[in-house]
């Protein structure tokens, strides 16, 4: 997929603010398409080493020097990080009038950056919808993703839309105001369905200790194990019919009817670990409600002492 109009952005001098793992992926796609990123920071021994090993012609410098020389500076940092660098880079001064200023944080907008919009500077929220965990699937994944862009005005929007057009991403527009809704509902999918499927995988791991057959493995506290491999296929068969058939994809006792099974659900998980019931119980009230369940469902809430 192409810049807008066929046109080829002019090649940029990327600067990396700081090389976690997102910046450094980052900065490994925009090379791929001929932006040479010409220094980042790095303060860790972990990634320093990242540098090394993904931007192995890549200067590593202090933050005022690598704002210095950059003309579109990533700041991929921490959320909580961030205001107190746009801060600390105004007050220097180090980034150049006309340098495109471009954060990936999910939850921040534009306004976190107008200390240096003040200056001059083009002020972009470019945020990949993607997990990232330090490999090199992380840039792999990157084409393909959806990025999510705030920007000032059209020019902006046109700037941000090209960048991730470039490296293969799909771009769209995230309101200013609505930033904080956006990233609460990544949130809830990035990272509350690892959890429930981690819950599964110990509930199942109980329930299966010392009944498996020879050559089988349950490996505690380390993936690969058989509980992995059963739950594996469901849950991504579930994910793919949830994103496909949407409310349709539903299935189980809730979604059936069958109160009196919720109910052994989690009279069991509750002998297993009581927040394990407890998650169990959120969600499946939840489902319960997504569904228009049975009063006789409710009401096994109801005596577990839930609304």
């Amino acid at each position: 997929m192409g810049a807008p109009n066929g046109l080829r952005p002019a090649r940029l001098a990327v600067g990396i603010i700081s090389a976690g793992r997102v910046g450094t992926a980052l900065g490994v796609a925009l090379e791929r398409v001929d932006h040479v990123v010409v220094a980042c920071s790095a303060v860790s021994h972990a990634s320093r080493r990242r540098a090394e090993e993904r931007l192995p012609d890549t200067a590593v410098l202090p933050v005022p020097d690598v704002a210095a020389r950059a003309e579109l500076l990533l700041l991929a940092v921490p959320d909580t990080e961030l205001p107190g660098l746009v801060s600390g880079l105004a007050a220097t001064e180090a980034v150049r009038p006309g340098t495109i200023v471009a954060h990936t944080s999910g939850a921040n907008g534009i306004a976190v950056l107008a200390p240096l919009t003040e200056q001059g500077c083009t002020p972009l929220a470019i945020h990949p919808a993607m997990t990232f965990t330090g490999s090199d699937e992380d840039i792999e994944r990157l084409a393909g993703s959806c990025f999510g862009v705030t920007a000032a005005d059209d020019v902006g929007y046109a700037v941000a839309q090209s960048l991730v057009l470039e490296i293969g991403g799909e771009p769209f527009r995230v309101a200013e105001d609505v930033r904080p809704l956006y990233h609460a509902a990544l949130a809830h999918a990035g990272n509350h369905v690892i959890t429930v499927v981690l819950d599964a995988v110990e509930a199942l791991r109980s329930a299966l200790a010392g009944h498996e057959l020879l050559g089988q493995q349950l490996i505690d506290d380390a993936p690969g194990g058989l509980a992995e491999r059963v739950v594996g296929p469901l849950a991504r068969a579930s994910l793919e019919n949830a994103l496909q058939r949407g409310q349709a994809a539903l299935t189980g006792p809730v979604a059936r009817g069958d109160g009196a099974a919720v109910a052994r659900h989690l009279r069991a998980l509750a002998d297993v670990d009581p927040q394990l019931a407890q998650a169990y119980r959120c969600n499946s009230l939840r489902t319960a409600q997504r569904a228009r369940a049975p009063e006789e469902v409710f009401a096994v809430f109801a005596e577990e002492g839930q609304p």
